[in-house]
Order: C-alpha cells, then sequence, then structure tokens
C-alpha cells in the first residue's frame, strides 16, 4: 500500500525550493512582485499538452491575481533543458521552475506518476496540484488531482480568491473541521 502525506488546509506549507532557467533558486513558498499571498501550481511536465493549455489559461488571470495580492509561479519536475523546450510551446509571463524531487511531491502531498514509456518523459512527475499561500504562510486552498483532466477553472479559482481576500467577507479557511 502506498502512504502519501496529506496538508491539511490552515497547516503551514513545506519549503519548496527550486530553480528557474537562469539557475536562481526561490523558496516557492514565498510571493514576490508586492504580492502577499503566493499561489503555486504543479503540472506534469513539457510532455502534458493539458498542462500547457492550463499554464496557457493561468496567464489570461495573472493580471487579476496580481490586482488582489496573489503572486503565481509553476513548478514540475522537468530537467532545465525540459522547461526550456516547453517554454517554446507557452506564452506566459509567470515565472516556472523545473527540477521539483520526488521528495519535494511526497511532501506536498502529490500524486506521483510512472511514464507509460520513455517517449513521454524520463522521469516520474507529480501529477496536478494546485496551493495557495496565504499571508500568514497557511495553506488557504489545497486541490490536488491523481490525472490532467482534473483541475481547478482558473476564472472561477480568481474569483474565490478576491472573494476570500475581502476583509468585509471574513472567509475562513476551509476544510478544518476534521483536525480539531
Amino acid at each position: 500500500m502506498n502512504h502519501t502525506v496529506k496538508l491539511h488546509a490552515g497547516a503551514e506549507c513545506p519549503p519548496i525550493e527550486a530553480a528557474d532557467l537562469d539557475g536562481n533558486r526561490r523558496d516557492l513558498r514565498e510571493p514576490a512582485g508586492g504580492a502577499d499571498w503566493m499561489m503555486l501550481v504543479v503540472y506534469r511536465g513539457r510532455h502534458c499538452p493539458m498542462c500547457t493549455r492550463y499554464l496557457n489559461q493561468l496567464e489570461t488571470v495573472r493580471p487579476r491575481l496580481a490586482e488582489i495580492g496573489v503572486d503565481l509561479a509553476a513548478v514540475s519536475g522537468d530537467s532545465a533543458e525540459q522547461l526550456a523546450r516547453h517554454m517554446e510551446k507557452l506564452d506566459v509571463r509567470f515565472p516556472l521552475y523545473h527540477g521539483l524531487t520526488t521528495a519535494q511531491m511526497r511532501s506536498l502531498g502529490l500524486y506521483i506518476s510512472h511514464p507509460r514509456s520513455p517517449k513521454e518523459t524520463d522521469h516520474d512527475f507529480a501529477e496536478p496540484g494546485l496551493f495557495v499561500i496565504n499571508g500568514a504562510g497557511r495553506l488557504q486552498v489545497v486541490d490536488l488531482s491523481n490525472n490532467p483532466f482534473v483541475r481547478p477553472d482558473p476564472m472561477t479559482l480568481v474569483s474565490g480568491l478576491a472573494w476570500i481576500r475581502k476583509p468585509t467577507n471574513n472567509y475562513p479557511i476551509r476544510g478544518t473541521a476534521a483536525y480539531r
């Protein structure tokens, strides 16, 4: 039986450090550019056409995320070379990172898959995950999938985050009742 960590809503996000194509390393829990919340998207890799489409869709909501104080970054287990080749198919301005390790995938509670063949990719890879980390470093939103077909709609997600961020709504982190 496989055992995985389940990240609990409201818990601190574990450290996740990865590199960009220039070799700059970043703690992906930490927002940049004046934002105080972070949205970290984990995608399967260059081999996944649905990931390419989803990342391009996220670019369309990136300006709205910035308006509500949410930084956006994405990461996969791909190598720097694979990410560089993937960038040819992408039209995104948010940062992408490579080299997510199996240990990091496990610490995030992600589903991990083996490639179906060497033509798909040359390494185990994480299935999609999305984490929104609030200003206190806590997991506000956790979304995990075991396949590329189930992901949050970007427009619905951003609309919901805008509502959550509005102070008069006083919206708590949801899904915490089972852990009290």
